[in-house]
């Protein structure tokens, strides 16, 4: 058999061969398409941990190179930042839609540049100019109820006149919870349906929604000001800030904007006393620059989202997650989930 040994040419061809193929790869990923995993539970049932979701970039048109020097394909913090590009985005502003399923970059990553932020998916509740209102965990916009309670997922409490073992857990597919007192009072996510399921067994004595009340002030919840007393059950009214608008500053509502104005669109803001100070300038109003989304987990109780840290910047927002390419059970290591794979998001 005759060997095989490389010339100078073949080496060439090869090189330009990879090359090109790395080029293509890249040009779809940043512009096209990306396949990204689920980590965490906090969009179940729509998607579940070990889901593979197919990112749509052309859904709300590809956002631009933003970090010039940047290592791809290896890992997110591997970068330059020494020249930055400004926001640009193919097609203008994106066309999101209320319950789009949206991924983004984490916007508290303030170390990083947007482009190099954590990626998070959640569903888009409401959009730039909207009105939001949570009353006992349902979405409002604009006085409209817009959540189906039949695709959410929240905790349970529930009483049992006898223990309940891991047989019960496997078979009802309950992954998040667990016991929480020895009187057998259990903790579980659930969905309604599974949550009726449950009430028609003799020995389930007592189930009902955990549910925090209305005017109970969570100081973990976006503006964390004791002024607005909300919750993640219930929350707002709150005015979703659009590209334009100009609203009136205080010390009161101040901490609704505050990010926008410092972390988002690049200002310095002080506060003197009562007086706000924007780029050195005493000021009662601000002039939004980009367009903001409400984002949060279809498992209402078990997602950090815009409830807890405030506003996603237009110029965070990645693509659409349109379908499940892949899917493997990490929970319950059964493997492969072939009725979930290419399955439609919704």
């Amino acid at each position: 058999m005759k060997r095989f040994i490389p010339t100078k040419q073949s080496i060439k061809e090869w090189l330009k061969a990879i090359s090109i193929s790395f080029f293509v790869v890249l040009i779809i990923r940043s512009f096209f398409f990306e396949i990204s995993p689920v980590s965490s539970p906090s969009m179940e049932k729509s998607l579940m941990t070990g889901d593979y979701m197919f990112i749509n970039k052309l859904s709300y048109g590809p956002r631009l190179l933003k970090t010039v020097f940047s290592i791809p394909f290896i890992n997110q913090r591997y970068y330059s930042d020494i020249v930055t590009l400004p926001y640009m985005r193919l097609f203008g502003t994106p066309d999101v839609e209320i319950n789009d399923v949206v991924v983004f970059n984490y916007p508290l990553e303030d170390e990083h540049p947007v482009d190099h932020r954590t990626y998070f998916v959640k569903r888009c509740v409401a959009l730039p100019g909207d009105s939001l209102k949570i009353i006992d965990g349902l979405v409002y916009v604009n006085n409209k109820l817009i959540d189906k309670e039949e695709n959410l997922q929240f905790n349970y409490h529930f009483k049992s006149d006898k223990a309940i073992d891991s047989t019960f857990t496997t078979r009802y597919h309950l992954l998040e919870g667990g016991k929480i007192s020895d009187n057998n009072d259990y903790s579980f996510t659930l969905t309604k349906a599974l949550a009726d399921t449950l009430r028609s067994k003799t020995f389930i004595t007592e189930i009902q929604k955990n549910n925090e009340k209305k005017e109970m002030w969570d100081e973990f919840v976006f503006p964390f000001n004791e002024h607005y007393k909300w919750n993640v059950d219930n929350y707002g009214t709150l005015k979703i800030p659009a590209k334009g608008d100009t609203v009136k500053l205080d010390t009161l509502n101040l901490c609704i904007f505050e990010r926008i104005i410092s972390a988002y669109e690049g200002n310095t803001l002080e506060l003197k006393g009562d007086s706000i100070m924007i780029n050195g300038e005493y000021r009662t109003s601000y002039v939004i620059k980009q367009n903001y989304y409400f984002m949060m987990g279809d498992n209402r109780h078990n997602s950090q989202d815009s409830r807890h840290w405030g506003f996603v910047p237009e110029d965070h927002i990645i693509g659409k997650a349109t379908r499940i390419v892949f899917s493997n059970d990490k929970f319950y290591h059964t493997g492969i989930r072939w009725n979930r794979i290419f399955e439609s998001i919704q």
